[in-house]
């Protein structure tokens, strides 16, 4: 009976020494487990501390407090302030500095733009403007237009700067409106404008685009304009020698020109 017991008891401590490893193992991984939650976990914890207190809490310290404008002249800061829609309680730090340079784009004033910040508190707008080119006289109402036949704004003051002033209507008479469009601009490029005190360009068909030079009617019809216009020059100079009254002066024709006195046709 003894000699049984023993052999039960060293079969007992034999398994038992055969479990320790199994039991150091897993009680390794356990500890790694945790290492691993440790090492992840801190950092995981911090990173969300610190994005909580940049999305509720610096945006506060880079607030927009100055809105510097350059380049402006017919548009105010407050009228671009409004096109940017910039409220003043924005932030650099999460303001798109995109959206404003396309909002700003939108305005047919605005040509160039660049919007910069810089930190801690201030938003540099420069712009280039559009100059003004030319008066629409649409149907008694008067705009005023840039070089590529597009309204900048509708004049509503009495005081009319010195351009030339097209009468068409952009609308009705696409074709007759980009001819005159595009005589004011060899009108603008010859000196024409210079040596004018009124222009008027008349544009209702593109073969019947006329002009009224200081009250020389002058048809000019759709393109060659600059050969027209050099054409003109040279009938002015002869039409002053010799103290001719003119009716009008048509140059429609390739190459020579009409001028009609107030009596009679001289070819």
């Amino acid at each position: 009976m003894k000699a049984r017991k023993t052999i039960r008891n060293n079969r007992g401590a034999a398994s038992g020494r055969k479990s320790s490893p199994g039991l150091l193992r897993r009680s390794a991984g356990v500890i790694a487990k945790l290492k691993m939650v440790f090492l992840v976990g801190i950092p995981l914890v911090a990173l969300g501390g610190l994005l909580y207190l940049f999305i509720h809490a610096m945006p506060s310290a880079f607030k927009i407090r100055t809105v510097a404008i350059a380049g402006n002249e017919h548009l105010t800061d407050d009228e671009l302030k409004t096109i940017t829609g910039l409220k003043g309680d924005e932030s650099l730090l999460t303001m798109s500095s995109r959206k404003i340079y396309e909002k700003l784009k939108e305005s047919p004033w605005i040509q160039e733009v660049s919007v910069r910040k810089e930190y801690p508190s201030k938003l540099l707008i420069s712009i280039r403007e559009t100059e003004p080119f030319a008066l629409l006289d649409m149907k008694g109402k008067m705009f005023i237009v840039d070089d590529r036949g597009r309204m900048l704004e509708e004049l509503k003051d009495n005081s009319v700067p010195f351009l030339p002033v097209i009468m068409s209507d952009p609308y009705n008479e696409k074709e007759a409106f980009r001819e005159a469009v595009d005589l004011a601009m060899v009108i603008k490029k010859m000196g024409v404008l210079h040596k004018k005190q009124r222009i008027e360009i008349i544009a209702h068909k593109p073969s019947e685009v006329a002009a009224n030079l200081d009250g020389v009617y002058v048809k000019v019809g759709a393109g060659e304009h600059e050969d027209k216009l050099t054409r003109l020059s040279e009938i002015e100079e002869e039409v002053r020698k010799r103290q001719i009254p003119v009716d009008y002066i048509d140059l429609r024709f390739a190459k020579k020109a009409i001028v009609k006195p107030v009596n009679e046709v001289i070819r």
